[in-house]
């Protein structure tokens, strides 16, 4: 289980309020534009946990779509065709080909590149193809160093004329956007500025955690919340990178895995503890932490009700975006997992391996392998809930906050990253590379259907609300005054 919670601090603002809502079980199907509505979308990492869920959502919501699952496991890619039925077909791919790619994504009208892990990737191959045949694109990267590499080919993606976003999942991606829109809120109908952004997120499993000051983001994974060992592989190589977080602007530099906060994430999940986990967060103020918790670019597990847990800061994308898209002065991520003992494991391999051995892709590779079958195991127990929170901190002192929370975090990954997918093809996103905050990169009259497509399935989902309405155990000052 995960989840997510992010803080923003600096704005004037009284709480926004939006009913919270209990998502249906099944997705809605969406009618797409006659023009888009057989659109022909190429999956790449298609055959994995990431790649798979999105395949199937989207066949779900648009039936009409002509999917193609992109792999080299021409077994696997059989088995997923079957799976989706006669619309879908397979398509043998090397991702580090180019000849391949632009082969792969001849005739097709959206790529969505699934095959991670993205961290100590030298290239963005699959951007570069996406650009030169024309293709739109839309990513699940969950790397800072990947993402704005991404971005330097703004001026050639509009030269193509081909809109592309970058970390569109679930965290970072659905978390960004819900982080955009307390800052939209903030400013625009409370008239304030937003000073601390905190992102947290909880899981059961081995998933990302991100936090941002004052967008602060914070993950907390239980097992391996059904994601593969991708994200596992992921998990591990950001306990290589160093969190760089900024407090008041300034950036500075922290262990990962390190600043554990007990953050509420609501109803069915409760208190967890959250760790920082990614690079380019923000610093809570010593007086008013700020924490965003999200499992992007990998899912997160929520943890059961009533289950004290732990965030920790990991290396992630979204706080420097959150940073400079939205303009918060204070970010910062956290990251947390259970069953507890699944903490510990990442706290002994920060302060036991060198962070050269958590960046070497090949031993890492090992690790994966080592313990995977583990993680498997107790996923069967733990299950593989995700939750995210995102909290903003406005200048005149109030917060406003932001929760999802999902049961199968396997399942929520996929919906969301179809929900940024279906936005592309409905012609919400503008030639060039955009984060999801940005409006070019998901127009801000499209964000409110984007969420509620990706919150499909969610056992809480709130937006807007003030920390009292949504935590367990909120504090009453007196004459009915609750913090």
């Amino acid at each position: 289980m995960s989840c997510l919670c992010m803080h923003l601090n600096g704005i004037k603002a009284q709480a926004i309020a939006c009913g919270p809502k209990q998502s249906e079980n099944t997705n809605k199907t969406v009618h797409l534009p006659e023009k888009a509505r057989k659109s022909k979308v190429l999956i790449l990492g298609g055959t994995g946990r990431v790649g798979g869920s999105t395949a199937l959502a989207l066949a779900k919501l648009c039936p009409d779509l002509r999917i193609v699952v992109g792999g080299r496991n021409r077994d696997k890619g059989a088995a997923m065709v079957a799976t989706l039925g006669e619309n879908s077909e397979f398509a043998e791919v090397n991702i580090d080909d180019m000849n391949s790619l632009e082969t792969a994504l001849n005739d097709v009208d959206l790529v969505v590149h699934a095959a991670g892990p993205f961290q100590q990737a030298d290239k963005c191959t699959v951007l570069e193809a996406s650009i030169h045949t024309k293709t739109a694109y839309v990513d699940v990267c969950d790397d800072t160093s990947y993402v704005w590499r991404a971005k330097s080919f703004m001026e050639k993606a509009l030269a193509a004329n081909i809109p592309a976003i970058t970390t569109g999942g679930i965290y970072p991606g659905v978390s960004n956007v819900m982080a955009a829109e307390l800052v939209r809120a903030a400013r625009t109908e409370s008239k304030v500025e937003p000073e601390r952004l905190s992102k947290d997120v909880e899981a059961y499993t081995w998933r990302r955690f991100n936090g941002v000051e004052p967008w602060e983001f914070s993950n907390r994974p239980m097992g391996t919340g059904g994601a593969g060992p991708t994200i596992l592989a992921t998990s591990f190589l950001l306990l290589g990178e160093e969190v760089v977080a900024y407090n008041k602007g300034k950036r500075i530099k922290l262990k990962p895995y390190s600043g554990m906060l007990n953050i509420d994430f609501g109803k069915g999940i409760r208190k967890k503890d959250v760790f920082l986990f990614m690079h380019d967060a923000r610093i809570p103020h010593s007086d008013h932490p700020s924490f965003v918790e999200c499992n992007l670019r990998g899912a997160v597990g929520v943890l059961n009700g009533g289950w004290l847990g732990s965030l920790m800061s990991w290396n992630l994308p979204e706080v420097r975006s959150a940073h400079e898209i939205l303009g918060v002065p204070t970010v910062s991520a956290r990251f947390g997992t259970a069953p507890f003992f699944w903490n510990w494991g990442m706290l002994a391999m920060t302060n036991l391996l060198p962070s050269e051995f958590l960046r070497d892709r090949s031993k890492v590779q090992q690790l994966v392998q080592l313990f995977d079958p583990v993680v498997r195991a107790v996923d069967g127990i733990a299950g593989e809930r995700v939750s995210m929170r995102v909290d903003l901190e406005s200048s005149d002192g109030r917060t406003t906050v932001g929760i999802f929370t999902h049961k199968q975090l396997s399942i929520s990954v996929g919906i969301a990253t179809a929900a940024f997918a279906l936005a592309i093809l409905e012609g919400s996103t503008q030639p060039g590379v955009w984060f999801p905050e940005e409006p070019e990169g998901i127009a801000i009259e499209a964000r409110e259907v984007l969420l509620e497509r990706a919150a499909q399935g969610t056992s809480n989902f709130v937006m807007n609300k003030s920390p009292w309405m949504v935590e367990t155990n909120p504090k009453e000052l007196g004459l009915g005054i609750y913090v």
